[in-house]
């Protein structure tokens, strides 16, 4: 076993959620391996043709990611993986925290072709797949950003790729509406926490109204600008949000959630041209998260 490759006991919990092989095309090549050269490429960054030879063809390697990308494999993946862990109790749902990370995407992932890429024997566009791929110029050059939502164990619960020039509050309805966490045990899928986290960039009167309506606590500081409007309103300008400074200490667990997703190369700079491919490696890199104890 080489160094960064999947131990006995992540082995265990992985094998059970991977898709059967020996399908019809030919007899697949051990998924071990395969899934070994994946996680070495996304911890390293290095290109697909410089894997080293012990995980076999580069490009089946690579291929395999790609696919499992396009349909998304590697979501079900993770919401199995997710699912194992609420069963044994290893959520912490008590405070999931909500924020964004902006990652540079190198020369190489630029350049994608303007049309759909195409998925073999799928006449329908792969899930997360983004006409603009995802990437947005900055006076640095081409950036990505990555939002997401972690519980309090610092693992990544949903996440979503947009340009690095995207906002934050516009963008935190649609990464919270991607947590669901099936039960083992029967019943709806868990989407809610019990709170939430984030900075004064999501305080925005359309979130705050949907935490509310979804019955969601949570804290969020009020920016200077929106708290002095509400002022001058009066009356109309409705109550003071409510903040708890002991509360708002625990934020500090969805940035180290980034932190942790940043170990990987291959995610704190974007190599890949197409933003389905990019937001498969992101997942990849949380479930190498979920995995561990």
């Amino acid at each position: 076993m080489g160094r960064g490759d999947l131990t006995r006991a992540e082995w265990v919990r992985l094998q059970p959620h991977l898709p059967s092989s020996g399908q019809r095309g030919g007899r697949w090549n051990d998924h071990r391996t395969v899934i070994n050269g994946i996680l070495f490429r996304v911890r390293t960054g290095i290109p697909w043709r410089d894997l080293p030879e012990r995980f076999g063809s580069w490009k089946t390697v690579y291929e395999r990611h790609r696919r499992w990308s396009a349909v998304g494999t590697w979501d079900r993946i993770l919401t199995a993986v997710q699912a194992d862990a609420d069963l044994a109790g290893r959520i912490d749902w008590s405070m999931v925290g909500v924020d964004s990370t902006s990652c540079r995407a190198h020369q190489h992932a630029a350049g994608a072709r303007k049309k759909k890429p195409r998925v073999p024997k799928k006449r329908t566009t792969p899930r997360n797949h983004r006409p603009d791929e995802g990437l947005g110029r900055s006076r640095g050059g081409l950036t990505c950003k990555i939002h997401l939502a972690g519980e309090g164990g610092c693992r990544p619960m949903a996440l979503l790729v947009t340009p690095g020039q995207c906002g934050d509050a516009p963008q935190m309805i649609e990464v919270l509406d991607r947590i669901r966490v099936p039960r083992r045990q029967g019943g709806r899928p868990r989407t809610r926490p019990d709170h939430l986290s984030g900075d004064k960039a999501y305080s925005s009167r359309r979130n705050r109204r949907y935490l509310r309506r979804r019955r969601i606590k949570h804290t969020i500081p009020e920016p200077k600008d929106q708290r002095a409007h509400r002022k001058r309103r009066g009356n109309k300008g409705g109550r003071p949000a409510g903040f708890d400074s002991e509360t708002y200490k625990r934020r500090n667990e969805i940035e180290r959630t980034i932190n942790r997703l940043k170990n990987s190369r291959a995610v704190a700079t974007r190599y890949d041209k197409r933003a389905y491919v990019f937001h498969g490696t992101v997942t990849t890199a949380a479930i190498r998260l979920w995995l561990r104890p």
